[in-house]
């Protein structure tokens, strides 16, 4: 590992001016939270920062606290303290789910919610060292190589997936991102905050130079509203997922009024299923139309040599989990 200069900010903006003052004195700079997905990196010499900015001397980006109607959450907020919180367990179960989901016990004490937003993919290819598309290079060696968990939607020149376990569900839960840079803070749709490799091979996010996720922000949920978040694994446990389903629906008696539907593992970013919630929106849950909504969650999927099988554990996924979650709305509402 490369020898790098710690520096502890006294806020947000300090952070970023620390890195911007790195930037100009012909440094590179890298933000740090829990920090346990960026030491594996540095380990591994993916980064060789000169400065680390280390977010964790900030206080007070670790609450939870209510806003308007709904909560805003801090970008340091670790994965097992936003799982386990009651405001966030009972009303965004998909969010504490998810949260709950990721890695082990051990790094879900010290991992945080913005950077389980922003780590960079889990491809074996960029993981190990290849000048690949994410790694200054200009080939995805994916597309002929070893794929079987890369992207069936969304992919090139890039077929990474997203690794984030958190970010489907809030994109589901129409979040907002606050982020903090060199002219102030700007606010971002958690729909518009990641970016496909189409747009930019080399980035997964919105995010500038000096810039950082400082914090999210939820709108309230509707009384009817129920969610849950869903994953297949290839193992039981620290891994990311196979595919993922952040399923929010909005239930009035038997009857869906609207629906909010995201995968996760199968595409470059969290992968929104407009059609599909149109289906359900006005429409009582039953198994056949859970299944059709299954069938139609896989349109327009586009597999890789090795990794066909997405598609079908896609569809079924979709359908179980809709019919999981509407059941649950229906037994709470009663």
């Amino acid at each position: 590992m490369k020898s790098f200069t710690n520096a502890n900010p006294r806020d947000m903006a300090h952070a970023v001016t620390l890195m911007r003052q790195a930037r100009q004195r012909g440094l590179t700079s890298v933000l740090a939270g829990g920090g346990s997905d960026l030491l594996g990196m540095m380990k591994e010499r993916l980064v060789a920062p000169d400065v680390l900015v280390n977010l964790k001397a900030i206080k007070g980006l670790d609450r939870v606290t209510p806003d308007g109607g709904g909560v805003a959450i801090g970008g340091l907020i670790t994965l097992d303290a936003l799982a386990g919180h009651p405001l966030i367990r009972r009303q965004y179960a998909v969010l504490a789910e998810s949260a709950e989901s990721v890695a082990t016990p051990q790094i879900r004490n010290v991992a945080t919610l913005a950077g389980n937003i922003c780590q960079r993919p889990w491809c074996w290819y960029y993981r190990n060292g290849f000048k690949c598309l994410k790694n200054g290079g200009a080939t995805c060696y994916s597309i002929t190589g070893e794929n079987e968990f890369h992207a069936i939607f969304g992919g090139g020149p890039s077929y990474i997936v997203h690794p984030s376990d958190t970010a489907p569900p809030l994109v589901a839960l129409d979040a907002r991102f606050r982020i903090a840079g060199p002219t102030g803070e700007r606010v971002v749709p958690a729909a518009d905050f990641f970016t496909l490799p189409k747009d930019d091979a080399a980035r997964e996010n919105v995010l500038k130079e000096d810039e950082v996720l400082a914090g999210i922000v939820l709108p309230a949920m509707r009384a009817g509203a129920r969610s849950r978040y869903h994953k297949v694994l290839d193992r039981e446990a620290w891994t990311h997922a196979v595919v993922s389903a952040a399923i929010v629906l909005d239930i009035d008696r038997d009857v869906c009024r609207s629906a909010r539907i995201v995968l996760g593992g199968v595409a470059p970013i969290p992968w929104r299923l407009p059609e599909v919630e149109k289906m359900l929106a006005g429409q009582r849950i039953t198994p056949e139309l859970a299944a059709g909504a299954g069938e139609a969650a896989v349109a327009g999927a586009r597999p890789l040599a090795k990794n066909g099988y997405k598609v079908p554990l896609t569809r079924v996924m979709v359908a179980r989990a809709i019919i999981a979650t509407a059941d649950l709305g229906l037994r709470n509402a009663d």
